[in-house]
């Protein structure tokens, strides 16, 4: 199945959707410090990126847009428990497959999932 990171600002997120892609098989790597995630996909290949919006010294969209500068073909999806259009638009314009808002359910985590990995 697929490479997975998770980065939110709360373990507990990180953790609960690590919980739920792992029993559809994924290998999920959560991360709460946005350096720690960046040096991983820098050196790890990933097959999708779950980025929160409200990080610790970064948002989202800053941790997205240095993503596509290393690797251009890492799905991702935004979370975000503070959705706005601009947001949203910011996501999608780097190349977001998907923009979610928070919280997320189960279902919805692993429907979002299985449609960007296979789109």
């Amino acid at each position: 199945m697929a490479k997975v990171l998770v980065l939110d600002d709360v373990m507990d997120a990180g953790i609960l959707i690590k919980t739920i892609l792992k029993r559809k098989g994924h290998e999920v790597f959560p991360f709460t410090e946005e350096e720690d995630a960046l040096n991983f996909i820098a050196k790890n290949h990933v097959d999708l990126a779950i980025l929160d919006m409200k990080l610790k010294k970064m948002t989202g969209i800053e941790v997205l847009e240095e993503i596509r500068k290393m690797d251009k073909d890492v799905k991702v999806i935004m979370l975000t428990g503070y959705p706005t259009i601009e947001t949203a638009r910011q996501a999608l314009n780097l190349g977001a497959a998907e923009y979610c808002v928070k919280p997320i359910d189960k279902s919805e985590l692993e429907e979002k999932v299985a449609s960007v990995l296979a789109g």
